[in-house]
């Protein structure tokens, strides 16, 4: 029997669309939240002060590589780029505490077949959470679990620690909630490969810190979340005053 497929809560964090809208983060927040050279396996190779990996060529291993800074409070967002071409078949992008494991012999989705971190594999289009080996459950929607395609060489993934979650973007799109139960934990962004020569990197875009929302942000929040994922697409279209319009896009 197939896995069955999670419940996936298709709205995104309330505060992405706000977190989206910023100027990129400085190259000094993105270094600080990089790649970790003390927290990775021996096969992989910390590289541009940070913000991307090498794996060696080794075979019959699978190698974690962690963040330098692990997230518990706030929504945290932060976009991989793998290369389809260098991925495998176990190709983890996700989170993990500081105690799990950096590498494993064999090969196997590493990030996600513990209790101590949560992964998509890129190229079965699996979520991994103590999964032991085991198959993991399908996602996202049916158009990607297709087998013939491939996600894009860029992946953002969205962490919401006060609501304890974690979810994923693909061109501008939020997928749904991959994983809950995340609250009260401390998570570094991470990923897992077993491709020899593979390049991933990482490039912070941002956080937005938990406090309460004025009412102006609350009414944009609620018109957000009705008008769907592509809200922002659709706000021109609404009769509304053009400065209201402006507010609602972030502008």
């Amino acid at each position: 029997m197939p896995p069955t497929p999670p419940i996936i809560d298709p709205n995104p964090p309330d505060e992405l669309a706000e977190l989206l809208s910023r100027e990129p983060a400085s190259l000094r927040d993105q270094l600080e939240n990089g790649w970790n050279t003390q927290d990775c396996s021996a096969n992989m190779v910390v590289k541009d002060e940070g913000l991307s990996i090498w794996r060696k060529p080794r075979a019959q291993f699978s190698d974690v590589v962690r963040g330098r800074r692990g997230y518990s409070h706030g929504l945290h967002a932060w976009e991989i780029t793998w290369p389809a071409g260098q991925r495998g078949t176990h190709a983890m992008v996700g989170v993990a505490t500081s105690c799990a494991p950096l590498q494993a012999e064999g090969y196997t989705s590493l990030l996600g077949d513990n209790a101590e971190s949560w992964g998509w594999n890129l190229s079965r289009k699996e979520l991994c959470h103590n999964a032991n080996g085991k198959p993991g459950e399908p996602y996202p929607v049916a158009r990607f679990c297709d087998g013939l395609v491939k996600l894009p060489d860029k992946v953002v993934v969205v962490l919401d620690m006060e609501d304890g979650r974690l979810g994923y973007m693909v061109n501008g799109e939020y997928l749904g909630t991959a994983f809950h139960g995340l609250k009260g934990k401390t998570l570094y962004p991470a990923v897992s490969a077993v491709w020899g020569h593979c390049e991933v990197s990482i490039r912070y875009i941002g956080y937005q810190k938990a406090e309460p929302r004025p009412l102006m942000q609350l009414c944009r929040k609620a018109i957000h979340r009705g008008l769907g994922n592509r809200g922002l697409h659709q706000v021109q279209s609404l009769p509304l005053p053009n400065p209201l319009k402006k507010y609602l896009e972030f502008r």
